[in-house]
């Protein structure tokens, strides 16, 4: 595994800027997620560290060798798209294998039969491998085309939403697996989605993309509670964060140059019927926990609630911020 590094990295289509003179270290086996909308540059990214796309300038380091123009098959890299793009006329160890058998590798046949043997028990799909992959589940053509990216052992995995195609409580069960995977083998991993969840769960730093620039790159506790702008603390929490007038609500302290407060679930105390400024609009039950709609003044809040809490829609209650954050006429972090 390397570190990899990328230093005023741009990148143009026609008059489309993807890439603004990016700049991201990843450290040798950690597993960094790149978070944002579509067309924020996340795909962008990682073609250019693969050397699918070319740099218009800029730095692409990976474990200290400048590879910005080199080809793909020099840069040690192993791709996994959204898309499985799996040999359909093949088995799962035929899929397998496959990486391994360039004449570069010069692997015998016993090593190439060890790492997919390997490979297919850690991704949990040994079971299958006599099997063509066109009869085969949503999650174990995914689960394959992971190990097939897995048996190479590059420098560096890059995953472009190898998630997203799948049903929730799948995506929920393979976001564990590939954490687990990762952590066993210790290997560097750069990932991109668009979903907040996978981002909270398996990263070990975040970067937050929005207009192909990096707004800020930490832990997600770090990118969750101490957010650099407002666009990165919409990023994050559900249900999304509250963005109201700074003398809305009372109970806060803003430093001056206040403009929007931002109050999530834990910044929001609840008191029902005593000094009411707010008032219920309505409840969505969901089971362990209730997401409660409320009116104050003009402005509509969204807030998390104990559902034993004995509260009913039309109901006039109190809001009081604790600790909120606090933001300026440009969207920047006031401390």
């Amino acid at each position: 595994m390397a570190d990899v590094v990328l230093r005023n990295l741009s990148k143009r289509f026609g008059d489309t800027q993807a890439l603004d003179e990016l700049d991201l270290f990843i450290r040798d086996g950690e597993f960094v997620v790149l978070l944002g909308p579509t067309g924020a540059g996340k795909t962008t990214t990682l073609r250019l560290i693969a050397g699918l796309e070319r740099p218009d300038s800029g730095r692409i380091e990976i474990g200290g060798r400048n590879v910005a123009a080199e080809a793909p098959a020099g840069r040690d890299v192993a791709f996994v798209f959204q898309q499985y793009s799996l040999y359909p006329h093949m088995t799962v160890y035929q899929n397998l294998a496959f990486p391994l058998k360039a004449p570069v590798r010069m692997l015998s046949a016993e090593e190439i039969d060890r790492r997919v043997r390997e490979v297919a028990r850690m991704v949990r799909i040994d079971h299958k491998l006599e099997n063509r992959s066109t009869r085969l589940s949503g999650g174990e053509m995914q689960r394959v085309a992971i190990g097939r990216a897995l048996v190479r052992r590059p420098a560096i995995y890059l995953m472009d939403e190898p998630l997203s195609s799948l049903d929730a409580k799948l995506r929920a069960e393979l976001r564990l697996e590939l954490k687990r995977i990762q952590k066993e083998l210790g290997s560097t991993l750069l990932y991109v989605t668009h979903d907040q969840v996978e981002a909270m769960t398996m990263a070990d730093r975040i970067g937050i993309v929005a207009e192909g620039r990096l707004m800020q790159v930490g832990t997600p506790r770090e990118i969750y509670g101490n957010p650099a702008n407002l666009h990165v603390a919409a990023r994050l929490g559900q249900p999304h964060i509250n963005l109201l007038p700074a003398d809305l609500l009372p109970g806060g302290r803003p430093p001056s140059g206040t403009r929007t407060v931002g109050a999530r679930t834990e910044h929001l105390d609840i008191v029902v019927g005593k000094d009411a400024n707010a008032e219920v609009d309505w409840i969505e039950h969901l089971g362990d926990q209730n997401h409660l709609h409320i009116r104050a003044g003009n402005h509509k809040l969204v807030t998390l609630a104990d559902p034993y809490l004995a509260i009913a829609p039309g109901d006039r209650i109190s809001l009081t911020l604790r600790d909120p954050l606090y933001f300026d006429a440009a969207g920047q972090r006031l401390s």
